[in-house]
């Protein structure tokens, strides 16, 4: 039963399907504990996390003479300094500077910093391109940039050329109402309805009587608390 587990000469065609399942299963599991962080930010620690989990498992998925349970230990072990590390930085100032970057000044009050440049170790055609990036047409309009300890580049514009909002204007705003999804692809969400004490003869006559259409027609649907709806059909 359990013979795909092990290190074997051969293996069944079966074998290596439960195989390639229980290594696709447990990097999900890792993932998971890792947190977003680990993917969607890789600094020093993350990056040779990310670049050695994928390794180990990897091997005994594609060679059938490599047992999974030393790679899942080890997988198991690197997890457990990792998250030790994660807690390490959070307690200790000297750690966290040891394992990731200071941030760096590259532009300062419309100056570029080349020696800013240098210590973050990146182009001025890198610069230029995050630039485009973030919208900014001009660096003089930039009171402050700095290069973060996750490679990203931080831009503050001077206060003369930032966007007008409502609040600059003294201007009140309505609350902010996330609208509720209630039809995904032809099915109406029973749930979200319940929430909003309406049943699924009402949704099926408003559409009906205001859009002329049936539930089934309907790509997505929603609605937000005054109870405007807004469709999308297939097309």
């Amino acid at each position: 039963m359990m013979d795909f587990y092990q290190s074997q000469e051969t293996l069944t065609s079966m074998e290596w399907v439960l195989r390639a399942v229980v290594g696709f299963v447990f990097l999900l599991i890792v993932a998971r504990l890792l947190t977003q962080r680990s993917i969607s930010q890789l600094r020093l620690l993350d990056f040779v996390m990310a670049l050695v989990i994928g390794n180990i498992i990897a091997h005994p998925l594609s060679d059938q003479h490599l047992g999974l349970k030393g790679s899942m230990i080890t997988t198991a072990v690197l997890m457990v300094l990792y998250i030790t590390g994660i807690y390490m930085i959070l307690k200790w100032p000297w750690f966290r500077r040891l394992v990731n970057n200071s941030p760096v000044t590259i532009i300062k009050d419309g100056n570029i910093l080349y020696e800013g440049l240098k210590k973050a170790r990146i182009s001025l055609d890198v610069l230029l391109e995050e630039l485009r990036e973030g919208q900014v047409d001009d660096v003089k309009k930039i009171v402050l940039a700095t290069w973060e300890a996750d490679g990203k580049i931080s831009f503050f514009l001077d206060p003369k050329y930032q966007p007008v909002t409502p609040s600059t204007l003294g201007i009140k705003t309505e609350p902010f109402e996330h609208p509720r999804t209630i039809i995904k692809e032809g099915t109406i969400l029973t749930a979200e309805l319940k929430e909003m004490g309406k049943s699924k003869e009402w949704i099926t006559s408003k559409l009906e009587s205001s859009y002329q259409t049936r539930v089934k027609d309907v790509l997505l649907a929603t609605i937000d608390n005054k109870e405007n709806m807004k469709i999308f059909l297939y097309k």
